[in-house]
């Protein structure tokens, strides 16, 4: 049974300023926690149900400590609307300085305030594979519950950097040819392009700052057949990024 103080503690690891402050976050669902338990991510709490024990005995018996509780508990404690698999606390991981390679191909995310396209993002940088996505620092937070759960366990592969993202780009220096999505770009279709470089795209509503666009080399855009104003942020990366790699 989950203790009123552990409840507690899991309802504010759902606020910036206490995951922050306990450097956890949660994860909840039985894709997400068995990618959790594979990872290089160290678990603070394990509390999972009789039919997740069940179905996962095998890697729950390594050596792991977890709490086999109703699925009502969980529901209470977390986040979403129903759970019969499980629900983790993990500490924060502390990555080394971003370094990329010439022949990398990043994304990099301007902006972008909607959890749920940050977490779909990270999906669609693990399916290309993408190791490394910026992120400015006024993006959502990666460890957000609805980020970690959009991602459908690519939180644990996807590296997610927050840094001046104008600065960053500029300290560059050239070394790295830098895309920028915007209606105005070139389109897709006509160009050859290599998976190599950094791709960037904007706020759901305002695209790319001005001091953002700046350090772009060159601009780059879907071309449209139809008559939609525009495209979700999260879609538009997994078309971009379908282009680079299909020339790879």
């Amino acid at each position: 049974m989950l203790s009123k103080a552990v409840v507690k503690y899991i309802k504010s690891l759902q606020v910036k300023k206490y995951r922050n402050q306990h450097q956890a976050f949660v994860v909840e669902g039985a894709k997400s926690i068995l990618e959790l338990l594979q990872s290089d991510f160290r678990l603070q709490h394990l509390f999972v149900t009789e039919d997740f024990l069940r179905e996962h005995a095998a890697i729950l018996g390594q050596g792991l400590t977890y709490e086999v509780v109703k699925e009502e508990e969980l529901v209470k404690a977390g986040t979403f609307a129903s759970n019969n698999a499980g629900l983790a606390v993990a500490s924060m991981r502390q990555l080394p300085p971003l370094q990329l390679k010439p022949s990398d191909l990043a994304i990099a995310l301007d902006d972008i305030r909607d959890p749920g396209n940050l977490g779909t993002i990270i999906r669609i940088a693990d399916w290309y594979g993408i190791e490394h996505v910026v992120c400015s620092e006024n993006c959502a937070d990666f460890y957000n519950p609805k980020v970690i759960s959009a991602t459908m366990g690519s939180f644990t592969r996807v590296k997610v950097h927050y840094l001046d993202l104008p600065t960053w780009l500029q300290q560059l220096g050239g070394k790295y040819k830098i895309y920028g999505a915007a209606l105005n770009g070139e389109n897709l279709h006509q160009l050859q392009l290599k998976p190599e470089g950094i791709v960037v795209l904007g706020n759901e509503a305002n695209g790319i700052r001005p001091e953002v666009a700046q350090q772009v080399n060159q601009l780059i855009k879907i071309p449209a057949f139809g008559k939609a104003e525009s495209l979700n942020v999260a879609t538009a990366t997994a078309i971009i990024i379908d282009n680079f790699r299909r020339h790879g």
